[in-house]
C-alpha cells in the first residue's frame, strides 16, 4: 500500500521566510532602478515648493480670510502634500506589478514552490516602506521651509500611524490595478485617480471655497478626510468624528478590497 501523494504544503515559518525573501527582492530592485522612485518622490516636492513660493500668498488669503501669510499657507499644505505623496507611490506600485506580469516574473513565481500571497505582500510591504521614507524625507524639507508641527509624541506615533495604513489600503488597491492593467502604461492610466484625487480633495485649499456642488465629493472622498486627520495630529486643529471615522472606513475598506481583488487576480490564470 503506497501511500497517496500530496500537495507541497507551507508552514507559517516558510510563509514568512517567503515574506520576507519576496520583501527583500522588491527593495533591491528599487535600489537597482531608483529612477521611478526619485520620480515619484520629486513630483510632491516640486509641487510643494510651486505652491508654497509662486503660490503661496494668494492661496494663504483663502485660508487667513484675505490676509497673505505664506506660513499659514505651509503649515496647511505639508499634510495634504503627505497624502499626495502616498497616492503617487501607490501608482508607482501598479506600474511596477504590471512590468513584472508583463516580463513574466509573475509567470515564474506562480510555478516556484513559495507561498504564492509572499509574491503580492512582498510587493506591498516593499512599497510602504518606501512610501514612509519618502514621506520622512518630504516632511523633513517641509521643516526647511518653515512647517512647525506641536504634535505630541503620542499624536506623532498616531500621525505615523495613519500614513501607514493609508498608505497599506492605497498600495493593495494599487497591486489590483497592476494585476488587471494589460501593460505598465495601463497601469498608469488605470491608477491615474491615485493622483488627482489629492488635487480634488482639502489639500491644497479648504473644501469650504470649492463650489457647493462639489463640496460633498471633496468632502466625503477618501483623501480629504485622512487629511484633515492628519492635519489634527500634527497642527492641533478640529479633527472631527466623522473625519476619524471615515479614514478609517476607508482604509479598511480599500485594505479589504484591494487584497481580494489582487488575490483574485493572482491566482487566474496568466494571460501573458
Amino acid at each position: 500500500m503506497t501511500t497517496p501523494a500530496t500537495a507541497p504544503t507551507h508552514t507559517h515559518a516558510h510563509a514568512l521566510r517567503d515574506n520576507l525573501t519576496m520583501l527583500r527582492r522588491n527593495i533591491l530592485h528599487a535600489r537597482r532602478y531608483p529612477s521611478l522612485t526619485l520620480n515619484i518622490l520629486l513630483t510632491p516636492v516640486i509641487l510643494l515648493l510651486l505652491f508654497v513660493y509662486l503660490f503661496g500668498d494668494v492661496m494663504s488669503a483663502g485660508i487667513t480670510g484675505g490676509t497673505a501669510d505664506r506660513s499659514a499657507y505651509v503649515a496647511y499644505i505639508v499634510p495634504g502634500i503627505l497624502l499626495t505623496t502616498i497616492g503617487g507611490t501607490a501608482l508607482g506600485t501598479a506600474v511596477s506589478v504590471s512590468m513584472d506580469m508583463t516580463e513574466g516574473i509573475m509567470a515564474r513565481f506562480r510555478t516556484m514552490p513559495i507561498s504564492r500571497a509572499s509574491v503580492l505582500i512582498g510587493h506591498v510591504l516593499g512599497s510602504v516602506l518606501q512610501t514612509l521614507l519618502a514621506l520622512a524625507a518630504l516632511l523633513l524639507i517641509g521643516v526647511a521651509i518653515g512647517f512647525r508641527p506641536n504634535a505630541t509624541p503620542l499624536e506623532w506615533l498616531a500621525a505615523t500611524g495613519l500614513l501607514a495604513l493609508v498608505s497599506l489600503a492605497l498600495i493593495w488597491f494599487a497591486v489590483g490595478i497592476g494585476l488587471a492593467a494589460p501593460n505598465p502604461e495601463g497601469a498608469s492610466n488605470l491608477g491615474t485617480p491615485l493622483m488627482m484625487l489629492p488635487m480634488l480633495s482639502s489639500a491644497f485649499v479648504p473644501v469650504g471655497s470649492m463650489p457647493v456642488w462639489f463640496r460633498w465629493f471633496a468632502e466625503y472622498q477618501p483623501f480629504s478626510p485622512a487629511i484633515e486627520t492628519l492635519r489634527g495630529l500634527l497642527m492641533g486643529t478640529p479633527i472631527g468624528t466623522t473625519n476619524a471615522v471615515l479614514t478609517l472606513a476607508w482604509c479598511v475598506g480599500l485594505s479589504v478590497l484591494g487584497y481580494v481583488w489582487s488575490k483574485a487576480l493572482f491566482v487566474r490564470e496568466p494571460r501573458h
